[in-house]
């Protein structure tokens, strides 16, 4: 029962009716049996794995909880009789048993991730990777952090916990949600809210629309350049990367949309994930803009950590007697934003090319940082529309040569692909009978050449309203009048049908992220 099907679409449809025909203080309850019924039908006995999360997340929070309400209690019966060491002592010896608590959880649930996910031996137990492991992990993880450090206080039901980990659109891609935005708008059960029913059906829309007409028309042709690189010359595997640029843009966030607009129906607000990331004009902008929640999560339990960490700190100090005030300033920051890109790369896979992915990314962010003087000294001499449309050029080509790391099998393709794609560059390779005649065994015709750059250049100006006028495509639907609403929502419809790919070898139903 995948997330396009239509069995998904009768399992979404029933448990909306179930939804709000239950009274509100039940209706989270729906929603848990609505989640535990998808994740037990497309995953079976790995239901295990993300229970194990669930408990032991809930019993790590609360004791944490109990351990911070003792001490509070404790203190204040002892306000007059204990000196301020005595309160200092005590205080350091509960938070050491938080601590203790807190990274017991984040070992076992990180650990589970780490073997099921990179652990051969693990496959050869005959066990699979359970879908959305990484997602939820990293989702329940921020929500243990969030108790240790005070946040949010932990949540006492486990049913409900059990919920916030599980939520059933979000659990196979994302976004990964922080408890404070998400975990409220599970519990309180919403009102039936027509106009909110239809904005959610018109996300699912659009997103069903990038997905299946955009990137699963993409794909095609990417993978057969993909399948024989040394066959091809340099312009076509630089094709194949500027098609795969489109492809996991249109797929990873024609999945989250379907995803928000399903939670949207429900009455839930989930959060955005992907803002124009291709309009950044920096590699630093890119990533506030591309997988945003990740992005986010990695900030505040990895970068933040790292970079007030004590062992930071005193570099920045060293710095400031031996160097420049602004590397004093920058570089601890920067060397903190290159272990998380790190950990970001790792995430992806076990395999060099993805900590190469990581490593590109977060070196050209810290050489971004360190020669930001000069930059900006340039900026505020050239400010004409030309200097405005470069830095988004090379912002693309930079996040272009990352992606090179994914679309290759391995770290030593990836530079053969790099070196083949600037060396064995052709522009005639671009002309109508020399490009119709190299692709043309992948099946496509020139209908379909024409209707990707349509789509593409579509897709451009619906994006571009969106950042310069910050106006959502279905913003502009809802306030056009009913008939007008009616005509546009059935032409896409109609659209998703009649141009959806269904070539060999498409399953509309996979998603780049599911792997995760």
């Amino acid at each position: 029962m995948e997330l396009i099907s239509a069995a998904f679409a009768a399992f979404t449809v029933i448990f909306l009716i179930a939804y709000y025909v239950c009274p509100k203080r039940f209706r989270w309850m729906v929603l848990l049996l609505a989640s535990y019924c998808y994740y037990i039908i497309i995953c079976g006995k790995y239901v295990a794995f993300i229970l194990f999360t669930t408990a032991s997340t809930y019993f790590g929070a609360v004791f944490i909880d109990i351990l911070l309400d003792t001490q509070k209690r404790t203190i204040k019966e002892n306000a007059k009789s204990w000196s301020r060491e005595q309160r200092k002592a005590y205080k350091e010896t509960i938070r050491k048993k938080r601590i203790a608590i807190m990274l017991l959880v984040l070992i076992l649930n990180f650990g589970l991730l780490g073997f099921l996910k990179y652990i051969p031996y693990a496959s050869r137990l005959g066990l699979l990777l359970p879908l959305g492991i990484s997602f939820y992990t990293f989702q329940s993880m921020g929500y243990l952090i969030d108790v240790y450090q005070e946040k949010v206080k932990a949540q006492t039901n486990f049913f409900k916990l059990a919920l916030f980990v599980s939520f059933f659109p979000q659990i196979i891609q994302g976004p990964i949600a922080v408890y404070d935005d998400l975990a409220g708008q599970l519990y309180e059960g919403h009102a039936f809210d027509y106009d909110k029913l239809k904005r959610g059906a018109l996300l699912v829309l659009w997103g069903a629309f990038k997905k299946m007409v955009i990137a699963d028309r993409a794909v095609v042709v990417m993978n057969y350049i993909l399948s024989d690189v040394h066959g091809f010359s340099g312009s076509y595997v630089l094709f194949a990367a500027v098609v795969y640029a489109l492809q996991l843009y249109t797929d990873f966030s024609g999945g989250i949309d379907i995803v928000r607009g399903i939670g949207e129906m429900f009455g839930i607000t989930m959060a955005e994930n992907f803002r124009q990331p291709y309009f950044s004009r920096s590699l630093t902008e890119y990533w506030h803009r591309w997988h945003i929640t990740l992005g986010n999560w990695c900030r505040n339990y990895i970068f933040y950590p790292l970079s007030i960490s004590k062992r930071f700190l005193d570099m920045g100090k060293f710095l400031k007697k031996h160097s420049t005030k602004h590397i004093a300033k920058v570089l601890p920051g920067s060397i903190a934003s290159v272990i998380t890109f790190l950990v970001i790369g790792i995430w992806h896979g076990a395999n060099m090319k993805y900590v190469a992915f990581g490593l590109w990314n977060g070196v050209v962010i810290m050489i971004a940082e360190l020669i930001a003087p000069v930059t900006n000294s340039i900026k505020t001499k050239f400010c004409g529309y030309k200097f405005k449309i470069l830095p988004v050029l090379w912002t693309f080509i930079l996040v272009l040569v990352g992606y090179y790391f994914d679309i290759a099998d391995d770290l030593s393709q990836a530079v053969y692909m790099l070196v083949k794609s600037v060396t064995d560059f052709h522009i005639s390779d671009f002309s109508y009978g020399n490009f119709m005649a190299a692709l043309k065994p992948c099946g496509y015709r020139t209908a379909d050449f024409m209707l990707l750059a349509l789509l593409t250049v579509f897709l451009f100006m619906v994006s571009l309203v969106k950042e310069k006028k910050n106006l959502m495509i279905r913003d502009w639907l809802m306030a056009r009048k009913l008939p007008v609403q009616w005509i546009i929502i059935m032409a896409g419809i109609f659209s998703v049908i009649i141009f959806g790919y269904y070539g060999p070898g498409i399953n509309p139903a996979d998603f780049v992220y599911m792997q995760f």
